[in-house]
């Protein structure tokens, strides 16, 4: 699902009077998925071709409602320069590639921040009224201002320094954001080419933060739960082409992971057993119909 013309949207209702808080919508759709459109986004993530779903895919299924929320003026942020701080998902349980899916998606904990204000979009995804996947993405809008503080909690990322060689090397093209866009649908310009990517202050074409979430997550495949709990916190955007390590560490079935570049981490994160532990969501049951 191509999402330009919701990006188009964003960017004429980035002008003008928004809401001061957020709206209490939630935006659902009934998702059959694509086992080709599967199979094409496990192609660019690294990940083996499999009955059930990658555990980061359903990121993908929700992000258009994500967008379309965030693109109304009664959201009280401009998407256009919004940046993907932070993102957790708790998969409940394997999600078979041939299940019927309800997706909805609403907003919470509109928060201030040291530079600026934070807002999370949560995902929630269930197979035959049974909840088996949630995500929380939280956004930053440099220089807004919020009508709270923060009460939320942080993503649980790695303590301590990574040491020894690293679990591998990536070389990452430069056209991983447009072959991350074509299987995701997220055409956001800054990913796709060095031009567009200029005009939001960014030397090249960056890569997608979930791209890079997906990716090492696609390294531990096999060594996985198939009820886990994703936490990542982004850091330095990935500047394409780009050299990047990913160096993982082990400890009581919880797997720490950081993807560095030369000046610094561009991910941390933690992949830990169970889908639920630790989730805070109200986690409301997506109606039917």
């Amino acid at each position: 699902m191509s999402l330009a013309p919701l990006y188009l949207k964003a960017a004429v209702t980035a002008v003008g009077p928004r809401a001061a808080a957020l709206p209490d919508t939630v935006v659902t759709r009934d998702v059959t998925v694509d086992p080709a459109a599967v199979a094409a986004y496990a192609r660019v993530c690294g990940f083996r071709l499999a009955d059930a779903l990658p555990p980061t895919y359903p990121h993908v299924l929700g992000f258009p409602l994500q967008v379309e929320l965030m693109a109304r003026r009664s959201f009280p942020l401009p998407l256009p320069g919004l940046v993907h701080v932070a993102n957790t998902i708790a998969v409940h349980r394997p999600v078979g590639a041939g299940e019927a899916l309800r997706v909805a998606v609403h907003a919470e904990r509109f928060a201030a921040h040291p530079k600026g204000a934070t807002v999370d979009l949560v995902t929630a995804v269930d197979a035959g009224g049974e909840r088996v996947w949630d995500g929380r993405s939280t956004y930053l809008a440099r220089g807004a201002r919020a009508p709270g503080p923060d009460t939320g909690t942080s993503p649980a990322t790695p303590d301590g320094p990574f040491d020894g060689p690293p679990s591998a090397v990536w070389r990452v093209p430069d056209d991983t954001g447009r072959r991350y866009a074509a299987v995701s649908g997220d055409v956001n310009p800054i990913h796709l080419h060095p031009l567009a990517a200029r005009a939001f202050g960014f030397p090249r074409a960056i890569a997608h933060g979930m791209w890079t979430a997906a990716r090492a997550v696609a390294a531990l495949e096999g060594r996985l739960p198939g009820a886990l709990t994703v936490d990542v916190a982004f850091g330095r955007p990935l500047l394409l082409p780009g050299r990047v390590e990913l160096r993982t560490r082990e400890r009581d079935g919880t797997w720490a992971l950081e993807v560095r570049g030369r000046k610094g981490p561009h991910l941390t994160a933690t992949c830990r057993p169970g889908g639920a532990a630790g989730w805070d969501s109200a986690r409301p049951r997506i109606a039917a119909g």
